[in-house]
């Protein structure tokens, strides 16, 4: 958590020292987001890992895929569950922040994911083969709302909301 805090110090030192920033979304541009997922799906309480990227395909929309990880731990009384999600997806996003927005480093977007999510229960007493987790596999439909602010050109941060793989996703964004 310590590191996470730190990275997110130094991109707003980073922010407030460097030159202002045309990020601005524009048709061609490519989209990475790496960072993590804070909440678990389903309700869990979990953490994880996940990135995004996509590429604009018009001045306001974008198309690509999303790869996100998360896990969470459950347990009461002696038992210990672990629940396990891997999502891959499409995903799509209208960026809207210029319809209203004078600031050029700030991207606002929003959009839906479709794809597959797996899931995996394990439980170190040996219940899994008796209790069905009740989160099978299968096909993932998402929705998410998300803010990019570019303190470089081509690197800022990101935050993301909504039903996605994870209810926050935030981390470090790159433009090329």
């Amino acid at each position: 958590m310590k590191k996470i805090l730190f990275m997110f110090f130094v991109a707003s030192v980073l922010s407030v020292s460097s030159e202002k920033a045309f990020a601005q979304f524009e048709k061609g541009d490519k989209l990475l987001n790496a960072g993590i997922n804070l909440g678990g799906t389903y309700g869990g309480g979990g953490i994880g890992v996940g990135a995004s990227f996509e590429g604009g395909v018009h001045d306001f929309v974008s198309v690509g895929g999303q790869a996100d990880f998360t896990t969470w731990n459950y347990g009461y009384f002696g038992y210990k569950w672990r629940y396990n999600f891997f999502t891959i997806a499409a995903r799509g996003s209208y960026h809207y922040g210029k319809h209203f927005l004078k600031m050029d480093n700030l991207d606002l977007y929003a959009g839906p994911a479709i794809g597959y999510r797996v899931s995996s229960f394990s439980d170190p007493d040996g219940y899994s083969g008796v209790y069905d987790d009740g989160y099978g596999s299968g096909v993932f439909f998402g929705v998410f709302a998300g803010a990019r602010y570019y303190f470089k050109p081509n690197m800022g941060v990101f935050a993301e909301v909504g039903y996605n793989a994870a209810p926050v996703k935030a981390g470090i964004a790159f433009k090329f």
